[in-house]
């Protein structure tokens, strides 16, 4: 365990007691994390609790916290497990599931490799009703579905039925590795995923529910080479005919100056209650719309520089449940310079680009611009609704919707205008480091001045990051405050998924490996002494007058000491035990 500042001991004079302070504060206002906790660190002091499989070698590719069941349901090579989370030793269920007789060797035949690719990688894993899951897997470049059993709160069921067993085309990738993303929302799988075995169909499907099942055109209008990052449905307001999905990914730039088809990142949607066209646009999605996410540093000489590789989105949901936030971490494209970047945008924000003018261009030799002629009714993206359907235009369903909207939606999937973050600037900025940065979850943190957004980056080392972005003047300027460092594998394996349990304070990391689970704070950790734990500006921990300790906003307010914005000492604690000494 290594501190980024003096730990007070042996002081004496009052005059070299605030040297001390002074040059701890400075160190502590830098880029260095407050606290680095190692592998061995976490597991001493109960921090993490590590599951790695049953056989060896988990080969960890999905999870769900159930947070009603109080359990963890994993996907692996072959293998589900389930987890219970609401016993002190870790009770723990399997579901042995490899590919088909027959499907590992076809899958080797066809050039694949036996080990590592021919085998049944578990990578969806949702909620289907009040006691089944939805899983499903690669089956040896041959995607499978079913449904498993688990049974009713404070049991621990966990079993397949094996004549659920269907399928997973379009519901699950050929491959472990090729990124994806998918949601469940009222009984419809939404994926965005490549359908085919060699991997050249990049489609955005709907499928299983009642609804008809709808894919994308293959038309490089609408989807150019993407890679798929996350999916969402987010709620536009109480009508739910509104409801749309919202998919994040990247993507070759039709609209890009560069020849070579620059990278930028999307938000692209849909209607949930899309039907497709009934002539033009028939079991294709009619309702489909992207725009740019910008993400960039201004430069001194005018040019941006700019973020465009999308690599994880979190939506940091509020109260209310209206008008998320969106936090997305981007990376650099260029071989020149390596850097990494945390954008925030808010929802309305993008609405009113989905609202705004369409992108188009005339012809080859012609430059993108804002469509100016005259669009017709309902507009492009419009989901059907009580706005659309009046008596002198029914439009109840988009099979109802003129030829003329289909056409135009399928010739015009762009918005003109890009979606820019809050301020117009990252809220974090990270260059040269040593490893890159990879998943990205969010704590909103009641603290004694206020709230703020705690950010927990997982990194390709195995590492993850605690940090908080302080708002200085006029917003203008950002200072990075890095809590922790956490080493939460022994070995350095990139973390490829990150789920957040606010209830039960823990922050649940997946990679090859196995899964951790990581408490989101550990206050004491930082000293016995008020000095300390002021100087450690982690909004979760506060003074009470005897410990560092969990920040309770119903707690004692005499003796409490927190300070976030500076973490002054000098300030926060004269009247307390500085030293943790004689007490």
């Amino acid at each position: 365990m290594q501190r980024a500042g003096a730990l007070f001991a042996g002081l004496g004079m009052w005059w070299w007691l605030s040297w001390d302070l002074v040059a701890v504060c400075e160190a502590a206002k830098g880029r260095v994390p407050r606290l680095r906790l190692s592998y061995k660190d976490l597991l001493a002091t109960n921090r993490s609790v590590l599951f790695l499989g049953h056989r060896g070698s988990l080969d960890f590719r999905s999870l769900y916290l159930d947070e009603y069941r109080d359990r963890l349901f994993i996907g692996g090579k072959d293998t589900l497990y389930s987890l219970r989370l609401d016993q002190t030793n870790m009770d723990v269920k399997e579901i042995y599931w490899p590919p088909l007789p027959g499907q590992k060797e076809e899958c080797f035949r066809k050039g694949k490799d036996l080990v590592t690719e021919c085998a049944n990688y578990i990578r969806v894993l949702y909620p289907l009703n009040r006691t089944h899951l939805l899983a499903c897997g690669t089956g040896a470049f041959h995607p499978v579905c079913a449904f498993i059993y688990v049974g009713h709160r404070g049991e621990h069921m966990f079993s397949m039925d094996p004549t659920s067993v269907e399928s997973g085309r379009g519901r699950c990738p050929h491959e472990p590795n090729r990124a994806f993303a998918s949601t469940f929302f009222g009984g419809d799988l939404y994926t965005g995923l490549t359908a085919d075995f060699l991997g050249r169909d990049s489609v955005i499907f709907r499928t299983m529910g009642h609804r008809s099942s709808l894919r994308t055109e293959m038309d490089q209008r609408l989807l150019n080479a993407p890679k798929f990052v996350a999916a969402y449905m987010i709620p536009e307001n109480d009508d739910r005919d509104n409801d749309k999905v919202y998919f994040f990914f990247t993507e070759k730039a039709a609209e890009s100056d560069s020849k070579g088809h620059a990278i930028f990142s999307r938000v692209g949607r849909i209607c949930v209650n899309d039907a497709g066209g009934q002539r033009v646009l028939v079991n294709k999605w009619s309702t489909f719309n992207k725009a740019r996410l910008v993400c960039s540093v201004p430069g001194p000489d005018g040019i941006d520089t700019h973020f465009d590789e999308l690599e994880d989105v979190f939506l940091l949901r509020a109260k209310d449940g209206k008008n998320p936030e969106v936090y997305a971490l981007f990376s650099t494209i260029s071989n020149v310079f390596q850097g990494f970047a945390i954008c925030v945008y808010r929802m309305a924000d993008i609405w009113e680009v989905f609202n705004g003018p369409f992108a188009h261009k005339d012809g080859p030799d012609h430059q993108w611009a804002a469509y100016e002629g005259k669009v017709p009714y309902p507009r492009p993206g419009v989901c059907p609704s009580k706005t659309t359907n009046q008596p002198s235009r029914q439009y109840s369903s988009t099979k109802d919707y003129p030829d003329e909207v289909l056409q135009f939606a399928r010739a015009h999937p762009l918005m003109s205008k890009s979606v820019y973050p809050i301020q117009r600037r990252p809220v974090l900025v990270k260059t040269n480091l040593q490893h890159r940065l990879r998943q990205l979850v969010v704590d909103r943190v009641e603290a004694e001045d206020g709230h703020y957004d705690v950010m927990f980056i997982g990194t390709e080392a195995g590492s993850i990051l605690k940090v908080i972005a302080l708002q200085r003047g006029n917003f203008a300027t950002v200072e990075e405050v890095v809590l922790e460092e956490l080493q939460v594998f022994k070995v350095p394996v990139p973390i490829t998924e990150m789920e957040i349990s606010v209830k039960r304070q823990m922050l649940y990391v997946g990679s090859r490996v196995g899964v951790a689970q990581v408490k989101l704070h550990q206050c004491e950790t930082y000293g016995t002494a008020c000095a300390e734990c002021c100087l450690a500006r982690d909004p979760y921990c506060a003074w009470d007058g005897l410990t560092c300790t969990r920040y309770q906003e119903s707690g004692k307010r005499r003796f409490r000491r927190q300070d976030i914005q500076n973490g002054n000492p000098m300030h926060q604690c004269l009247d307390q035990n500085l030293t943790g000494e004689n007490r």
